[in-house]
């Protein structure tokens, strides 16, 4: 890609919306203390895309259409949702423990849709790789618009919600005592999350998606203890990340966009490590050194 093509000022544009809101998920996400949820939904899409692709060539199609595929992402991040659920109050385990449960039974089932497709006359994962490893070079117009949409009604929720949001993240049991909806605001952040992980499918795949949604909101966390700052922090971090991974492929057009993407979040979650004000190591070993460090 040509930093200056139209192409690939798209795709940054695209990656950033999606980086943004990412971040804000993320964040609700940490300090909900449900990072593994990102990684859940995006292989509960799995078996969805895998199966929209099996129902499309059942019916005559070619199988690759995106609207069907994004349609059967949407359908597996669901049933993702409703598994975690059930079996956190079937089984009274932990939401790590339901996490992980569905995390891998999902996994293991789109394997299996996979391989049978791969078996089939004819049959194979061209058209499922962009969802599974992330195709951000090919994002178009419309993927940039669908971005915007996903991007501006993530802020417009949180912005809302600023308040309910932040008891809910810091003290479910007090904003459940003074009559907070809480299972409707816990439904909301499952809600933003399973749109940004749809969303990011594209971008970075259903296997990196998890790295998009918590790196920023980690980096974020390690800067500030503000949750009013935390938020557009990690919205930065992670637009910062969709443009960064995208100048670096497009400098070096063998390199994927989504990993490049990936790989500047962590970058940025290292420099937070390293130099965050109270946090940072460094910080921390200056504190230490003058007496008013408590590890």
């Amino acid at each position: 890609m040509n930093w200056f093509d139209y192409n690939t000022q798209v795709v940054a544009a695209a990656t950033a919306l999606l980086g943004a809101a990412a971040g804000l998920a993320g964040c609700l996400l940490l300090l909900r203390r449900r990072a593994l949820m990102g990684d859940a939904l995006g292989h509960a899409t799995l078996p969805g895309i895998a199966a929209a692709y099996l129902v499309s060539v059942a019916v005559g199609g070619t199988g690759k259409e995106p609207w069907v595929l994004l349609a059967g992402a949407a359908a597996g991040a669901i049933a993702g949702v409703l598994g975690v659920v059930l079996v956190r109050r079937g089984a009274r385990v932990s939401d790590e423990t339901a996490m992980a449960i569905v995390l891998g039974a999902f996994f293991g089932l789109g394997t299996a849709l996979l391989t049978v497709i791969q078996a089939s006359p004819g049959g194979h994962q061209a058209g499922l790789s962009s969802f599974i490893l992330g195709h951000a070079a090919s994002m178009v117009a419309s993927d940039l618009r669908a971005a915007s949409i996903v991007a501006l009604v993530c802020v417009a929720l949180v912005v809302l919600l600023t308040k309910e949001l932040r008891l809910l993240c810091f003290d479910e049991s007090f904003a459940r005592v003074i009559g907070r909806p809480v299972r409707w605001l816990d439904a909301t952040v499952l809600i933003i999350v399973t749109a940004v992980v749809i969303a990011g499918l594209q971008a970075v795949g259903l296997i990196l998606i998890l790295s998009l949604l918590i790196l920023p909101a980690t980096a974020a966390r390690l800067c500030t203890d503000r949750f009013t700052v935390m938020l557009p922090l990690a919205a930065a971090f992670g637009a910062i990340s969709g443009v960064g991974g995208t100048l670096v492929s497009s400098f070096a057009p063998r390199l994927p966009t989504g990993p490049c993407i990936v790989l500047v979040a962590a970058t940025l979650f290292v420099l937070a490590l390293l130099f965050a004000p109270k946090r940072g190591l460094f910080a921390q070993a200056a504190m230490g050194r003058a007496g008013g460090y408590r590890p």
